[in-house]
Parts: structure tokens; sequence; C-alpha cells
């Protein structure tokens, strides 16, 4: 199921967050869930959660409260998690080898399956732990059209990120999540999402210093 280009950035923002939430009540053998309930795990008022669900039609009754097992194949279908998708990494640094570290697939259908560097790293042509092969980009092309991935994380030095975003592109990535606080300039079909950690840090402490000064 395809998300409707007229929902809020932040409504879709929220989306992997509820679905998260819905599969904890499944876990837990809860039936039904009030607005209230979804609000209180995800520390938002009830009134975002029935805005940001009505977005999608009639997704629960009042006095009823929201059906969690159909939430839950609701949410897997329209974030695509009914079958596994791959994804591919560039960029072996500190970052890179932390995410391929991460256990994607323990939580969600998503795996990343390979990664690439430089075709001069030491670590071009060797395995992760968890048999996640490592490639030298000169021939990613040919890897993403074998595999038929979509999808890549990048997490390369701010000075190589637009010309590796190109390569991607080239190759037929549509979507690319980034790691390097730099704006990408690809074309209009192709999906990036970025990550700053540096500027997340100083949002956090913001609110902090501002809790202090209360």
């Amino acid at each position: 199921m395809a998300i409707d280009k007229s929902i809020p950035k932040a409504t879709a923002k929220r989306l992997s967050l509820y679905y998260r939430i819905f599969k904890r009540f499944y876990a837990d053998n809860i039936e039904k869930a009030s607005s209230k309930q979804i609000a209180d795990a995800m520390g938002i008022d009830s009134a975002t959660v029935r805005r940001d669900f009505s977005y999608f039609g009639e997704l629960g009754r009042r006095g009823f409260g929201y059906d969690v097992n159909k939430l839950v194949n609701f949410f897997a279908d329209i974030l695509g998690d009914h079958s596994t998708t791959n994804v591919l990494l560039v960029g072996c640094g500190n970052i890179g080898r932390a995410l391929l570290r991460y256990r994607f697939h323990d939580r969600n259908k998503m795996q990343i399956a390979l990664a690439f560097d430089v075709d001069s790293n030491p670590l071009v042509g060797s395995k992760t732990e968890d048999g996640i092969p490592i490639y030298g980009i000169s021939s990613i092309k040919e890897h993403v059209e074998e595999n038929n991935i979509e999808t890549a994380i990048l997490t390369v030095p701010s000075d190589q990120a637009q010309e590796v975003a190109e390569i991607l592109v080239e190759a037929g990535i549509k979507g690319i999540l980034s790691f390097s606080p730099v704006h990408l300039q690809v074309p209009k079909d192709v999906i990036v999402q970025y990550v700053d950690l540096t500027s997340e840090l100083q949002t956090l402490l913001y609110f902090m210093n501002q809790s202090s000064k209360k």
C-alpha cells in the first residue's frame, strides 16, 4: 500500500513508531487499544493519534478502540514489512561498521545484504561476522542489478557524499538514508532521508537547557 502524498511528513514519520507499538501490544496479547493507550505508549497526545489515523479512513470505532491484530497488519502493509527488504550500505567506517552489526531483521523484515567501500579498502573481499559481503564500489551497479536492491544507506565523509549518491542513482537506487550532513542533489524520483546525529544531539541539549531554566 502506498502512502498518500497528502499525509503530513510528521504523520509519515510516526508510522513506524505506531507499527512498533502495535507489535508490542500484540506480543502482550492486547486485543483492543484506545487512542489514549497508544498515545501514552508513544509519548504524544491522543488527539494526535486520532488525527494521524484519520488520514487512513476508519481504523477504529468510538467506544470500541483499535483492533490490534488488524492494525499490525495494516502498518506492515503500508510500510512494506510483509516481505524482506534488502538494503545496501556504502561506507564501512565507524558508523557503517556499527550499522553492519545492527540486526535490523530482528525487529522488522529489512536487512543489510551488501556493503561497499572504496576498492582499496582492505575490507573489500571479506565478509562481516553475519556473512554480509563487502565489495568495491566500482562493482556496485552489477550487484544492485543482480540483487534487485533499490534502497541504500550512505555513511561516507561529507566531501564524498554527493559523488557516491550519483553512483547510487546511476546504479538504480531509488531511496537513500544518508548519515552525511550535506544536502544531496538527486533526481525527483529518488527519495533521501537524512540522519544528522550532531543536530539531534544539539537539539537534545537545547531542550535540556530549556528544561533546567523552568
